[in-house]
């Protein structure tokens, strides 16, 4: 049996996906929620299924200490996934695994671009920053972790190419973020949520950064649209945003919009994915970590789309 693991935003857009892989790899799971019975069905429903797949579901709040530290102390890792807006609450998270004092394991909310790796405008930049304020204090408290740097999520860009308010994939002509050649890496939630249930008890992870960057899943925008153009037997008018145009655009959108046009700046037009080499030291890749594993590429993952 693997370690006892505490998902902490566990009803969350990541969270869902990591109790799931964490009850397929055998491991005890623990999900701290807010409200047992939240008045939100979706919620509801949600913690209906984690009870049926053998979940211990746990009440707790990040403002109440007591109840962190006394859900932290039932287990060996923690998880978190908390939202952007929760992020430098994490502090408190902290606090409590210090004083429990059990934990051989945390992973904090990241599950994006390395944040030490990043050319971001706002609101991305400040999101990166805090990611970055979250990782020396985890350091600073000698707490033993693993950050999980796992670049774009599928579900994210691929079902409408990372058309600004698209909801399919364009048929007739395409906007491409700068000249379309940086390349990003784009993971499906799943396979993120598989990889860090894998690094939970790995000693090659401990106090390292774990990039999920498999080989089949790096492209540029260009190749994307090269990809799509294959699948559906079209060629598309590719229109080219420069950076200073996306910029205007970025400065001028509304929450979320802003957030989602900052994320494909730093992705698409600054290569913030692969503008860097992996310093062994520092970090290591999942897909050579784990080579059995079978990651679904970008390629089948455009196929339900056709």
């Amino acid at each position: 049996m693997g370690s006892k693991i505490l998902v902490i935003g566990a009803t969350g857009y990541v969270g869902n996906y990591i109790v799931e892989a964490s009850v397929k790899a055998g491991h005890p799971t623990f999900a701290l929620v807010r409200d047992a019975t939240p008045s939100d069905p979706a919620k509801a429903q949600l913690i209906d299924s984690f009870k049926n797949l053998g979940v211990t579901v746990l009440v707790g709040d990040l403002n109440d200490h007591e109840s962190l530290v006394n859900a932290i102390k039932q287990v060996d890792v923690v998880i978190s996934t908390v939202g952007r807006d929760l992020v430098l609450d994490q502090h408190k998270i902290i606090a409590a695994i210090q004083e429990a004092g059990n934990v051989t394991r945390f992973f904090p909310s990241e599950f994006g671009n390395d944040p030490d790796h990043v050319h971001a405008v706002d609101p991305a930049k400040t999101a990166y920053a805090n990611k970055a304020t979250i990782r020396r204090a985890v350091e600073a408290a000698g707490i033993p972790y693993t950050f999980v740097a796992s670049m774009f999520f599928a579900r994210h860009v691929l079902p409408n190419l990372a058309q600004p308010g698209a909801k399919a994939p364009p048929r007739d002509k395409a906007i491409i973020f700068g000249d379309g050649t940086p390349k990003a890496v784009i993971n499906t939630e799943e396979d993120v949520a598989s990889y860090t249930i894998k690094a939970a008890d790995d000693p090659r992870t401990l106090n390292k950064v774990l990039y999920i960057k498999p080989a089949q899943n790096i492209y540029s925008f260009n190749e994307i649209v090269s990809l799509w153009e294959k699948k559906i037997g079209q060629t598309l008018e590719r229109i080219y945003m420069p950076e200073e145009v996306a910029l205007k655009k970025i400065a001028g959108a509304p929450p979320p919009l802003n957030m989602k046009l900052s994320l494909g700046h730093s992705g698409f037009i600054k290569g913030d994915h692969t503008n860097f080499e992996i310093d062994p030291a520092v970090g290591v890749e999942a897909s050579e970590l784990y080579p059995d594993f079978k990651y679904t590429t970008v390629d089948e993952f455009l196929n339900q789309y056709v």
